[in-house]
């Protein structure tokens, strides 16, 4: 599968804090799983074992990932025996800390993504991306701004002209913390002071819309796939898409097409333990390649209504340097 070229990147993003005991609870969970993933890392031959560590519960996005690329590696025969262990807590970054330590450690793969970017910057974590090995971005997520079916704004315009107005008489919410960083992006480009925002933190994305349904909220920012079926039924209302072009299928102006420069994505990567060689990275970059090349990770894709992207390499690097300095302009202009 060829890398694709990666497209202009601006505008910065906005994550929401989650509390500090939290954390510090999430902690006991990683603590209690490390074990199986030190004891599962003890042979060395990629294609007889591999843990895939989703750094988030079960169900989720990360999750999700995780599990698709365990059931395209078994049935395949891309690796023999693949389990998939759960590791929540503060964004992802309990996972990342632990993996960080597995040094040298081939048969670990770490899911994350926009989100566990984002978390390292928010929490200030020890461990960060530098710690471990990234080896691919294999698919992207967009997300979509949405009223309901009854409200006044039909465009994006519409919404922005009364946002701008009286931007915290008009509350948005969002599924999760990825979906503010949607709203501030829009903010700022908007011209409008996110600190002026009001923004209702919802658990999840059908959370957020029963929040716009029953009033609760005027807009949302929320994932496609977690709002196609409100929209279709006639529910809600979607205003813009939020990528850099359009979608083949996707019949929803996009952001940037009507004036707007937010492009956020919630794209998903794979990575591995530092301390590999340049063979065992090697290997482990073909794995994740083969795995999103086979039909199960098709399916699985139209499932999800994920979008393909696959980047690797130098231009992974780049990419990923592209976003951190993204999000960190976000806190510095946010005084966070």
């Amino acid at each position: 599968m060829t890398p694709q070229p990666l497209p202009p990147r601006s505008g910065p993003a906005r994550l929401i804090g989650r509390a500090l005991g939290g954390a510090i609870a999430a902690a006991a969970v990683g603590v209690a799983v490390f074990g199986s993933i030190s004891s599962a890392a003890s042979g060395q031959d990629i294609s007889a074992s591999m843990t895939i560590i989703a750094p988030a519960a079960a169900g989720g996005g990360w999750d999700g990932v995780a599990r698709e690329l365990q059931q395209a590696q078994k049935a395949n025969g891309l690796v023999n025996n693949v389990q998939v262990v759960n590791m929540p807590g503060a964004g992802g970054t309990i996972a990342l800390g632990n993996v960080s330590v597995l040094s040298g450690q081939p048969n670990n793969l770490l899911v994350g993504g926009t989100g566990l970017l984002a978390a390292t910057i928010q929490f200030d974590s020890a461990a960060t991306l530098d710690d471990v090995t990234p080896l691919a971005v294999i698919v992207e997520e967009y997300d979509v701004i949405v009223v309901p079916a009854d409200s006044p704004y039909e465009t994006l315009d519409d919404l922005v002209a009364a946002w701008r107005d009286d931007p915290k008489a008009l509350p948005w919410t969002g599924g999760g913390s990825f979906d503010q960083l949607v709203v501030t992006d829009l903010a700022l480009a908007a011209g409008i002071d996110p600190l002026e925002t009001t923004y209702i933190s919802s658990d999840g994305g059908g959370e957020a819309i029963q929040a716009l349904l029953n009033g609760t909220a005027k807009a949302a920012a929320g994932g496609y796939p977690d709002n196609i079926d409100q929209i279709e039924a006639g529910r809600l209302r979607a205003l813009a898409f939020v990528a850099q072009d359009p979608v083949d299928g996707i019949d929803i102006p996009t952001a940037v097409d009507q004036g707007y420069d937010v492009t956020l994505t919630n794209w998903r990567m794979v990575a591995a333990p530092a301390g590999l060689s340049a063979s065992e990275e090697d290997s482990l970059t073909r794995l994740v390649v083969d795995s999103v090349e086979t039909p199960q990770w098709r399916d699985a894709i139209d499932r999800y209504r994920w979008t393909e992207r696959v980047i690797t390499g130098d231009e992974l690097a780049d990419f990923l340097d592209d976003e951190e300095s993204r999000i960190r302009t976000l806190y510095e202009e946010m005084g966070l």
